[in-house]
């Protein structure tokens, strides 16, 4: 019997499928091997990261210390506990990669256990806030509880992160990784937006229960969304886990990792990109408040304004990197776009001119998101002999560590450039409350323009340069034109 043909799909999901692959800059990020529907559900655990994130360094910096009355220099000790973890993750990626369990897993593992240490850090971090700003315990119970809740918070996070990035680049083909990666990082922008406005409405009327009940909420989102992320995303793989293979330690694995000089180039370049995009990271509304004289509500949508500049940024990468484009040069014209940024905020602190404020939060933000996929996508093309995990570890512990300490030497060197400058011991030409600002801005645009520098040798007018001799100049030769 002759089968009939089959059914046609209707003239509505044929347009809605044009649609999507010509409009959205993700919509075919999938393949046949890592189909839409899981590569959305693997993107969750970017959500959770984003979560903590804001919960971390947003809204609880604002509760403890204005509702709870916590000193600011204890709070700020405990944002910063989380860095400790980050120049592990080149660490923890490594063992990611030789991991050996009796199913053949290598970062289910990771991911689940980087769950559990968030988990357990929510659990116990709002009791240890409210003995903290209470005072109903000693003051050491509460400081210990509050820190050992912000550094199992973050080292989960960290664990969660960089086991995700390792398992999205085994399962995506190399010429499908710059759209997963894009779509990863807009997973992460998207999760820290949506986690401000809960936590925002959450705690509008604040009470001591209605913290306990946020943060346990945020607990149990993060453990059912983590566990919807790695469901049945690695496979088992019973020959993986009876095979039996020579130990490699971390130091031979990060030698041959940084063999030819590229990766160390790339790790170089990303740190100082790092600094120029974060110094200014808790100084840019102070400044428009400050020394524009912006109200909150104007003040607020610069925050906004560099996340859209991201988005945007996300979706230019994701095209431009699936038509052949070279990260490295997208980094570089990233970091160029930074600068451009700085010459707008620079140019309103002299004008007095918020739309060139504004203007320049947009630019830092598409400027910063060209970089991170630029630069990201690179670090995934680097892997070698299955050590994604210790590629994607190596970029993260670089990226938030300057990031990190980038922020705190920023707020360092404007206050103290303040004082200089009230005192007049800087000159006449730099006088005034703004010249701390004004200096942290400057040595954001020399940081990216020696991001810029070392990059351009890796860029090579478009190509990736195989050569040794080329590898190892260093230099403006060759920038993006």
């Amino acid at each position: 019997m002759k089968q009939p043909p089959p059914p046609r799909p209707s003239a509505t999901l044929v347009f809605l499928n044009r649609l999507g692959t010509r409009y959205l800059p993700f919509a075919d990020a999938a393949s046949a091997t890592l189909p839409l529907g899981r590569l959305l559900r693997l993107a969750l655990f970017q959500v959770t990261v984003g979560m903590a994130l804001t919960l971390l360094v947003g809204t609880l910096n604002r509760v403890m210390i204005v509702e709870l009355g916590v000193a600011a220099v204890i709070v700020s000790s405990m944002i910063a506990l989380p860095l400790l973890m980050a120049p592990f993750r080149a660490l923890v990626g490594f063992r990611s990669d030789v991991h050996r369990s009796a199913f053949g897993w290598r970062r289910v593992p990771y991911l689940w256990f980087g769950t559990l240490l968030q988990f357990g850090g929510f659990a116990i971090m709002p009791f240890a806030l409210l003995v903290l700003g209470e005072g109903v315990a000693p003051f050491w119970m509460g400081s210990a509880g509050a820190a050992l809740a912000f550094f199992l918070v973050g080292a989960g996070a960290h664990t969660v992160q960089t086991a995700g990035l390792a398992l999205a680049t085994d399962l995506a083909a190399p010429e499908q990784r710059p759209r997963v990666v894009a779509l990863l990082y807009l997973f992460l922008l998207v999760g820290m937006i949506l986690a401000g406005l809960v936590y925002a409405l959450a705690l509008r009327d604040f009470s001591p229960l209605r913290l306990i009940q946020l943060i346990q909420g945020a607990a149990v989102v993060t453990v059912v969304l983590n566990g919807i992320a790695l469901w049945k995303q690695e496979a088992r793989d019973v020959a993986r886990a009876k095979q039996i293979s020579a130990p490699v330690s971390f130091r031979e694995a990060w030698k041959s990792y940084t063999e030819g000089g590229r990766a160390t180039r790339l790790l170089v370049a990303l740190g100082l990109g790092a600094v120029g995009f974060s110094m200014q990271e808790v100084l840019l509304e102070p400044f428009g408040g400050e020394m524009l004289g912006m109200g909150v509500a104007g003040t607020s949508i610069l925050t906004a304004l560099t996340a859209g500049g991201a988005m945007v940024a996300f979706g230019i990468s994701a095209r431009r990197l699936e038509r052949g484009a070279d990260p490295h040069r997208m980094a570089a014209m990233g970091a160029l776009l930074g600068v451009g940024a700085f010459f707008f905020i620079l140019l309103a602190g002299v004008l007095t001119a918020p739309v060139a404020l504004q203007v320049g939060a947009a630019l830092l933000g598409l400027g910063g998101g060209l970089f991170l996929v630029g630069t990201l996508t690179a670090a995934m093309n680097l892997e070698v002999q299955e050590r994604n995990g210790l590629a994607m570890g190596a970029w993260g512990a670089v990226q938030a560590t300057s990031m990190g300490l980038a922020v705190m030497i920023g707020g360092i060197i404007r206050d103290g450039a303040t004082y200089l400058a009230t005192t007049g011991r800087l000159g006449p030409g730099f006088e005034g409350a703004g010249a701390g600002y004004m200096i942290v801005f400057q040595l954001e645009i020399v940081a990216l323009f020696l991001a810029m520098a070392v990059l351009g040798p890796m860029v090579a007018h478009g190509r990736n340069v195989p050569a040794d001799q080329e590898r190892k100049r260093f230099g403006l030769a060759e920038l993006p034109g």
